[in-house]
């Protein structure tokens, strides 16, 4: 296989010779400059004069001493113009965005030579005069036409009035912002070429020829760049195309509409026989993916059976080049070298991320006002690798905030090292941010210091995104410092993260040696035997651009600018001038819908598949995914198990009297034995998280809090709750709140008193709830009193003694009760309840039998009730008080039992019922202790939905 660049190479040393000193050679890009280099050393036998090399951008920059403009210092003077021509109030921060717009419109009529002052002329006088206009072609006066049938000057609207009044002043913005361009002896890029190339005398240029190699569609301004060189004579034009697409049969092929236009006005110097290469039989096999990484996943599989000797003549094209690292990590040990072309993105770098992440703390993360900062924007930084490495206090800083779950804090609660000083220290203005980046930056960089430590390839990468970094900010900074950019920090921060978004960071190699790896862009002028195309799909390829300009597309195209079709055609060529001379073609799309991915295959496949005479293979990756069943999970009760369990409630053992096994601990055995393993004998929990949601436990404790307080506060010294305190308290709301605000101070803000909680939306909401459960609660007692106040959070406990075939244990149960109140000889074990609905139980039995609708509240009250029994006088009446159903008149919390459809019996004497449950419970802790009884799953996995070791046992 001859490649284009070989057969240039071997024309351009027949025609000049080997002194070409005074050559030019210009590519679209200059990666083809190196590989054309190779070639043409090996025309000769003996030393050659290299050409000078250079691509169409540096060429035109070179022409005059204007300089490119930094485009955001561009974008800043275009906003002082238009504020002149305008008067608007707008501020540059909202100008800014939409300001590039204007700016990339400009540089598109500059680029295509269009008449501004035509264009931008009164709407108006633009449709009175368009007969006049003999520029413009059947085509174009047609699209200026259609534009007015859709934009009717008659009917207005205010959007429409607003456009009007903006377009009839752009000319005027247009003509002034060039001029106070040309002052500072900066431009835009289609304004320097545009003047550079008007003002051209090729008399004046350095070199005897230029060679313009691999060029497709030409904007106006580089059409007249070659037709000056070539009515002087000092041009020489070659066009890589094929055959197939440049004179295909029944219709304009969209991948030959520019190159054709080139071949009629700039003939090519290689005669059209070279360009018959698609034609030929090939290899190509289209590739469809389940998923976009099952592409990477793939590609050792198919180097293994394609790389040949020269791995030069191998490329992997990813059309989305977010598939880079997944790419690299899949590239076999087969592949003795290799060369990345594209940049490594800033964007993917711990650097950029905590940047981004500081931003983001400064920004949003910090109250001005009050001078604090949230929880979220301060654990990102905390946790961020930098400030691990850097930060010898970091770890226990957070450590400190999800324990105390603390929501807020100011910088001198952070400020525990120097690194974090510098972190934590609010920044208000915009040259305080950069400076403040900046220095963060700096302190990085000893991270990355060479002679600290053996290096690999990603020390490498980062100190180089380090200093891509710092210079990118820094670019910034001097625009802020020298007022060029009076911009917010919400304007700011949006820059920064545009700019390092769009930063790549260059890879180091030899470009001509090694199997490629590169993007569509840089396959232009290159040519390979072996091709693999990843994620050639819509969107990809073609890429999906933004077609977001002021200029109306009917007025785009009848002045000539770049419309979408345009960008099409040019990804059409790059598509099928890519393949033509490969010889083993692999396509690979993927087929899942992903976002914008709609998992449709590019129309060029399609296209390529109804045109080439020749068959395609098709194939299909799968992701690889097997199923995969989950064994049952238990854990036997092995010596060092049973230990565990002995140690955790066997008060026998030395130092060991104050263990308690709780009604919780006991219900968790019952619905599930593994569970209790994870919790109380393995000692698992869910990790712990600073959190400003209130979930149900938490509500529950809040409100259980407040009601023990606001009880306290109610009983006189007897413990006596009277019906005319009560009915003063009703009265008093804000003292009710007084109550729920500091109960949400201890146990979710975990602040003092004193302090005044910050309630967000969701946070005021359930407080709100809370209130309004405690009036409910404050008015059934109110039915309910004169009452007595026994105990508010009370702790009870009994012992027993479980003896098994392994021995006797001696056990302590026993927990905190809500409340214990005493009324006419009946003392209430009540158990508050904000949520879940009430189960009657059918018998004693039921309380201790696995079930899905198990009432294990009940269970939790019985067994509280049982420990009280035997150490009162009165009557024991256990008690749930469900708060949401308190309302209803006939309402009571007492307990009841009983059969379905059939009369229940409230237990207002638990001696009804405490032996048969005693017995029951001293089965179940004989069942707990007894050794050959496993540690095993519920059999209910629907129960398992919220349980914090699912993950664990994979139900």
């Amino acid at each position: 296989m001859k490649t284009f660049l070989q057969l240039v190479a071997h024309d351009i040393y027949s025609k000049l010779g080997n002194n070409l000193s005074r050559v030019a050679i210009v590519f679209p890009n200059k990666r083809a400059s190196l590989f054309f280099n190779e070639y043409l050393a090996l025309e000769s036998q003996q030393p050659i004069w290299s050409p000078s090399y250079h691509s169409i951008s540096e060429l035109l920059q070179s022409l005059s001493d204007i300089q490119i403009g930094d485009d955001i210092k561009l974008i800043s003077m275009l906003y002082n113009v238009f504020e002149k021509h305008t008067e608007s109030k707008e501020t540059l921060d909202d100008f800014y965005f939409w300001g590039e717009l204007l700016l990339s419109d400009f540089d598109d009529i500059d680029k295509n030579r269009v008449d501004a002052e035509n264009l931008f002329t009164n709407l108006k006088d633009l449709k009175d005069l368009v007969d006049t206009y003999e520029f413009l072609d059947e085509e174009q006066e047609a699209a200026i036409q259609q534009f007015f049938d859709n934009f009717s000057l008659e009917k207005r609207t205010i959007l429409k009035d607003r456009f009007i009044s903006l377009w009839d002043k752009l000319g005027n913005i247009y003509t002034s912002f060039k001029e106070e361009l040309f002052k500072e002896k900066i431009a835009y890029e289609g304004m320097l070429y545009r003047h550079n190339i008007e003002q051209l005398d090729t008399n004046d240029l350095q070199y005897d020829h230029y060679v313009f190699v691999g060029f497709n569609v030409l904007n106006k301004v580089e059409s007249l760049f070659f037709e000056k060189l070539r009515d002087a004579d000092r041009a020489l034009f070659y066009w890589d195309y094929d055959q197939f697409y440049t004179s295909y049969k029944g219709f304009t092929h969209e991948a030959g509409v520019f190159i054709n236009r080139n071949l009629d006005l700039f003939p090519n110097q290689l005669s059209p026989e070279c360009f018959n290469e698609l034609n030929k039989p090939k290899k190509i096999t289209y590739i469809s993916s389940s998923t976009e990484t099952a592409q990477a996943r793939f590609l050792p599989q198919w180097i293994e059976n394609n790389l040949g000797e020269k791995e030069k003549e191998t490329a992997v094209v990813l059309c989305n080049e977010a598939l880079l690292l997944p790419v690299l990590h899949s590239i076999p040990s087969k592949v003795q070298n290799l060369n990345i072309t594209m940049g490594f993105p800033l964007a993917q770098t711990p650097i950029c991320s905590l940047i981004k992440a500081l931003m983001e703390l400064q920004n949003q993360g910090y109250n001005a006002k009050q001078g604090y900062y949230n929880y979220q924007s301060i654990l990102a930084v905390l946790k961020h690798p930098y400030t691990r490495q850097l930060s010898t206090t970091a770890k226990d800083l957070e450590k400190t905030i999800i324990d105390k779950n603390m929501f807020y804090l100011y910088p001198s609660q952070i400020k525990q090292d120097d690194f974090l000083e510098q972190l934590f220290s609010p920044q208000l203005t915009t040259t305080d941010f950069c400076k403040y980046l900046i220095q963060i930056i700096e302190l990085c960089t000893p991270l990355y210091r060479k002679d600290e430590k053996e290096e690999n390839v990603f020390d490498q990468l980062y100190r180089e995104s380090l200093f891509k970094a710092y210079t990118l900010i820094n670019r910034i900074y001097g625009l802020i410092d020298s007022g060029e950019l009076p911009i917010k920090i919400s304007t700011l921060k949006h820059l920064i993260d545009k700019v390092l978004s769009s930063a790549n960071i260059p890879f180091h190699g030899e470009p001509a040696i090694g199997m490629q790896v590169m993007g569509v862009l840089e396959t232009r002028n290159l040519d390979f035997k072996n091709l693999v195309m990843l994620s050639v799909n819509e969107g990809q390829l073609p890429k999906s651009v933004s077609e977001s300009s002021f200029i109306p597309y009917n007025l785009r195209k009848a002045f000539g600018m770049t419309t979408i079709e345009h960008k099409n055609a040019v990804y059409a060529y790059y598509f099928y001038r890519l393949i033509q001379r490969a010889e083993n073609i692999t396509l690979i799309y993927n087929t899942a819908s992903d976002g914008l991915n709609k998992g449709e295959i590019s129309r060029f496949m399609l296209q390529l598949l109804v045109e080439w005479p020749h068959s395609i293979e098709r194939k299909h990756i799968e992701a690889g995914h097997a199923l995969t069943t989950t064994p049952d999970i238990q854990f036997d009760k092995t010596p060092e198990v049973f230990q565990k369990l002995k140690e955790r409630y066997d008060i026998s053992l030395p130092n060991h009297e104050k263990a308690i096994l709780s009604p919780s601990a006991l219900n968790t055995y019952l619905d599930c034995k593994l569970k209790f393993y994870y919790r109380y004998i393995a000692g698992l929990k869910a990790p712990n998280e600073v959190s400003d949601e209130i979930d149900a436990a938490l509500f529950g404790s809040i409100f259980h809090r407040a009601a023990e307080t606001i009880y306290k506060d109610l009983a006189d010294r007897q413990g006596w709750i009277k019906k005319e305190d009560i009915q003063a308290l009703l009265k008093i709301k804000p003292r009710i709140q007084e109550h729920i605000d500091n109960a949400f101070k201890k146990l979710f803000f975990k602040i003092d008193e004193t302090q005044k909680p910050e309630y967000n939306g969701i946070q005021l909401v359930n407080s709100r709830v809370i209130c309004s459960y405690i009036e409910q609660l404050l008015k059934h007692d109110l039915e309910y009193a004169p009452f007595q106040i026994v105990g508010m959070e009370k702790t009870v406990e009994e012992q027993m003694t479980v003896s098994t075939p392994s021995g006797q244990y001696s056990i302590k149960i026993g927990g905190n009760i809500d409340r214990l109140d005493l009324k006419e000889g009946i003392l209430r074990i009540v158990d508050y309840k904000t949520g879940g609905t009430a189960k009657t139980p059918q018998d004693i039995s039921q309380l201790f039998e696995p079930a899905i609708d198990r009432p294990n509240y009940v269970f939790q009250t019985f067994l509280y009730a049982s420990i009280v029994s035997n150490k009162v006088k009165y009557q024991v009446a256990p008690s749930l008080l469900y708060i949401h159903r308190a309302a209803a008149e006939d309402y009571s919390p007492v307990i009841q039992m009983g059969q379905p459809r059939k009369e229940k019996i409230a237990i207002t004497n638990f001696k009804m019922v405490e032996d048969e449950f005693k017995n029951k419970l001293q089965e179940l802790i004989k069942d707990l202790f007894e050794r050959d009884i496993c540690f095993t799953q519920t059999e209910f996995p629907e129960t398992c939905q919220y349980c914090d070791f699912k993950g664990l046992c994979k139900r």
